[in-house]
């Protein structure tokens, strides 16, 4: 009897230990050997796996040591702190968790060797060298129709019709037209978050709207299946870099979708920022360079909540930052990518900012990023990167979304010159470059996908569009163009952001025109594309534009001129923004022309004496000059 008892005893501990690995999950879901951050805290998850009672973590596995175990007030969660030395090799790990010297359960976890060529094949970063193409995975490309909607998560409606909705685009409708990406002169694809998005549609003033942008995370570790999941986005990545383009990855450190699994199920009750009540953000980023701020202001910026839906992460929770700081490592490492364009960067907990910066530069040393910070002055955006302002707190990312640019472009484009308006209010915030350590690495550009798209704003002339082309490719700066700008996709933000989210036409089977073709572009549109692939195939051989320095004169009537120049090319880059003809005085930049006696137009290879001429309104241009 005592015997069959004790057999009964372990075939039910038996039973339940594997009951508890079918169920446990741990996060990350790997590492690798010879990583610099070699000691991960494994947030490990399942049903009672903290319980009650001291649980012990133990591993065998060669070069594994377990530091400590902790429990949480959650008994759904245990952290585990491993370090990870010299003579581990790659290989499944299996963690066993001990009550009592009772078996509880198990996980396994994968120990990866390293990718080869960090900075050269991946993690190259991104700088003034390039051009980004902005796209959206769902509104670019349906490569594969059989993924569109699963039944198993919140959202199965696909439906083009409708702005709001999914419409099905994904990774391998990319994959399908990189050629075409590589002859408009690109570099770099940005894409918006491509990890899961399992949330319902949310109701918004225009009505339900799903998370087809990628904003609304919902697990970190998985990218969506409905773009094709884990592998197919690193088989993308990894075709990407065979193309000899690069990749950046959209992150979201400051909040995650309400059906967040760790959401649903917190570790601990301070994982998610509370407030007595709920408590949006005022978005006003003049709170960090305000000496006269209060703390209640700072407290809202960074901790009040985007939207009710979109719960805001506490960064200073110690394993808040640890989860967000290794998925990131975890991202960059797993599928190759290149860079980071951090989303809603100015809401984040500053110390948290410096500090996953500086673990991703010893990381990837030649790994660059730029946060969106939409601010309301130039002063605004330099704080949050590198600067040369006296701050309590230096920020370290290499760079931001220019938005002060950005709307000094529009203005130049737009605004009827005037002493502080027109042009002069591009080269007025470009004078104010002073404030930033190096504002190459700044992200510029004329629209994007929260913005009413450029041709519109511009109210689709095209001297104009032609014009912010100009700058934007020759400008200080990493220029960004957003998918379709180059085809003269328009729509402003009325009723929807939707609107400025349409699908690229020919990205999905049996559309009636595809503009990835010449022959399915108008004259107009052919027009607008040669122009920008033009420009940016002679950007790519330009180290005057690339890398060279910028000297501005003084806007007169209008009348705005620019040189990008090194030790091998000067580039003048002159813009007639004003309403009447005008005549050019070549003598008045003498400091930039002498030595050379000719300039060549890049769009019509002609040459001609470098002399005075003359430019009719909204006529600009970009010259080579030659000796």
């Amino acid at each position: 009897m005592k015997k069959f008892l004790i057999s009964c005893l372990l075939l039910l501990t038996s039973y339940f230990v594997f009951a508890q690995t079918e169920t446990i999950k741990c996060y990350p879901t790997n590492w690798w050997t010879g990583m610099k951050w070699n000691k991960v805290q494994i947030m490990v998850h399942g049903k009672n796996i903290g319980g009650t009672g001291r649980r012990f973590v133990f591993t065998n596995y060669p070069g594994i040591k377990v530091i400590n175990t902790e429990a949480t007030e959650n008994p759904n969660y245990l952290f585990v702190n491993i370090e990870i030395n010299k003579l581990a090799t790659p290989g499944n790990v299996i963690f066993k968790i001990n009550n009592l010297d009772l078996p509880i359960g198990q996980f396994d976890f994968e120990l990866k060797a390293r990718r080869q060529g960090n900075g050269s094949s991946y993690a190259q970063g991104v700088t003034s060298k390039d051009f980004i193409y902005l796209l959206m995975p769902d509104r670019f490309s349906n490569g594969d129709p059989s993924n569109d909607k699963f039944s198993g998560l919140r959202d199965t409606v696909v439906d083009r019709s409708n702005s709001l909705l999914r419409h099905g685009g994904d990774i391998k409708g990319i994959v399908n037209h990189l050629d075409y990406l590589k002859d408009l002169g690109v570099t770099t694809l940005w894409l918006t978050p491509v990890v899961e998005n399992d949330m319902p549609a949310e109701q918004e003033p225009p009505g339900p709207v799903s998370g087809y942008h990628g904003y609304w995370i919902t697990d970190h570790y998985t990218v969506d299946k409905r773009f094709g999941g884990n592998d197919e986005y690193k088989e993308m990545v990894t075709t990407v870099h065979k193309k000899g383009l690069k990749v950046i990855q959209d992150a979201v450190y400051n909040h995650v979708g309400i059906e967040h699994w760790f959401v649903k199920d917190p570790p601990m009750k301070d994982w998610i920022n509370q407030w007595p009540y709920y408590q949006g953000t005022h978005h006003r980023e003049e709170v960090f360079i305000d000496p006269y701020a209060s703390e209640i202001d700072k407290k809202i910026m960074t901790d009040g909540w985007f939207v009710p839906h979109l719960p805001d992460l506490n960064l200073r929770n110690p394993y808040v930052a640890n989860y967000i700081i290794q998925n990131t490592i975890w991202a960059t490492e797993e599928f190759g990518i290149d860079g980071w364009r951090v989303d809603t960067y100015k809401y984040n907990d500053e110390k948290f900012l410096v500090n996953i910066n500086k673990v991703l530069a010893d990381e990837f040393p030649k790994l660059t990023g730029f946060g969106e910070v939409t601010s309301n002055s130039v002063a605004a955006s330099a704080y949050f990167t590198k600067n040369n302002i006296i701050t309590p707190i230096k920020h370290t990312i290499a760079g931001v979304t220019d938005f002060q640019v950005c709307y000094a472009m529009l203005a130049g484009m737009n605004e009827k010159f005037g002493w502080t308006n027109g042009v002069n209010k591009l080269y007025m915030t470009l004078s104010q470059d002073l404030l930033y350590k190096d504002p190459n690495y700044n992200c510029i550009f004329l629209d994007n996908h929260d913005m009413d798209r450029v041709l519109t704003v511009i109210g689709e002339d095209f001297d104009k569009f032609k014009m912010g082309i100009n700058w934007l490719l020759t400008l200080r700066g990493i220029p960004q163009l957003y998918y379709g700008t180059e085809i003269l996709m328009k729509n402003s933000k009325n009723p929807s952001d939707g609107q400025v989210r349409l699908d690229f036409p020919g990205g999905w089977p049996g559309d009636k025109e595809n503009k990835f073709t010449a022959v399915g572009r108008t004259e107009k549109e052919n027009d607008a594309f040669n122009y920008v692939r033009t420009l940016a195939q002679f950007r790519k051989k330009s180290s005057a534009i690339k890398t060279g320095k910028l000297m501005q004169y003084i806007p007169q009537n209008g009348l705005y001129v620019y040189f990008r120049y090194d030790k091998n090319q000067t580039v003048m880059v002159i813009t007639n923004s004003g309403e009447k003809k005008m005549d050019v005085n070549m003598d008045r930049f003498k400091q930039r022309t002498d030595g050379f006696t000719k300039m060549k137009n890049i769009f019509t290879d002609k040459i001609t004496a470098l002399k005075d001429f003359s430019m009719d309104a909204k006529e600009s241009g970009v010259y080579g000059l030659i000796k």
